[in-house]
């Protein structure tokens, strides 16, 4: 099973990814493609985020306690750390 979770991204790629996973809200797509698939698909979207900008969260699956594991591309409303083996979510603060 893979998520995906994507912010400010053009239309055309938003439609590609739907040839391969479903889209139950606005920027947010699931299923469960292959490995290969899969990695395609984090490579098309981090070659976009570099060009156009825009974000991105990959949740897929992975051998350790959690199951899952996380990746981010882009400008992320929150950061993901290790710690100890767990994945924990950071909201970083705005500072003015």
């Amino acid at each position: 099973m893979m998520v995906l979770i994507l912010r400010n991204i053009r239309p055309g790629v938003r439609g590609h990814l739907t040839r391969w996973l479903l889209q139950p809200q606005a920027g947010v797509y699931v299923g469960h493609p292959s490995g290969r698939i899969r990695d395609q698909i984090w490579k098309r979207i981090c070659d976009e985020i570099d060009l156009k900008g825009g974000s991105a969260i990959l949740i897929r699956p992975a051998a350790n306690e959690q199951g899952y594991q996380i990746e981010t591309r882009g400008d992320p409303t929150r950061v993901f750390t290790d710690f100890d083996g767990l994945t924990l979510a950071k909201t970083p603060r705005k500072r003015s």
